[in-house]
């Protein structure tokens, strides 16, 4: 079963259990998936890695949104974009360890051989399909930074 199908029948199984807070968050999360379907083109369906995109996006967006919450001294709010955010974790592949994105991050300067902060982009390039979901892209580029010296 794919992750589309994932995602509809956890939406269903919320419907039924009456969680409205998960029910909201998995009819928001395919909202952007139809969105995101419509913008590809007429019958286009999106691949579990673009669904994944989608769910990283949307929390990049609650993580802004919490931070301004907490700045407006609204709690409650930001208690509540948390609480969504969980939610939506759930369905991305489980997060890279600090050992293993090291390893990744060496593994990538071999590959590429760079040596250079000029070469980053080329490092970044490689890691991006390898971290897509599983660590935030600031984070992956602070390492590539520290291991070129930059």
């Amino acid at each position: 079963m794919g992750l589309r199908e994932q995602i509809l029948d956890h939406q269903k199984d919320s419907l039924r259990a009456r969680e409205t807070t998960r029910l909201s968050v998995l009819r928001l999360l395919m909202a952007q998936i139809k969105n995101r379907e419509i913008e590809k083109g007429k019958g286009s369906v999106l691949t579990d890695e673009e669904i994944i995109e989608t769910i990283a996006s949307m929390i990049r967006k609650m993580d802004e949104s919490i931070e301004g919450f907490e700045k407006g001294g609204r709690p409650d709010l930001a208690d509540k974009e948390r609480a969504e955010k969980a939610i939506l974790k759930a369905y991305l592949p489980e997060p890279l360890s600090e050992a293993d994105l090291d390893h990744l991050v060496s593994e990538a300067l071999r590959e590429t051989g760079v040596s250079g902060p000029k070469g980053m982009g080329a490092v970044m390039q490689w890691l991006a399909p390898r971290t897509k979901g599983r660590v935030d892209n600031r984070v992956v580029s602070q390492k590539v930074k520290a291991a070129l010296g930059s």
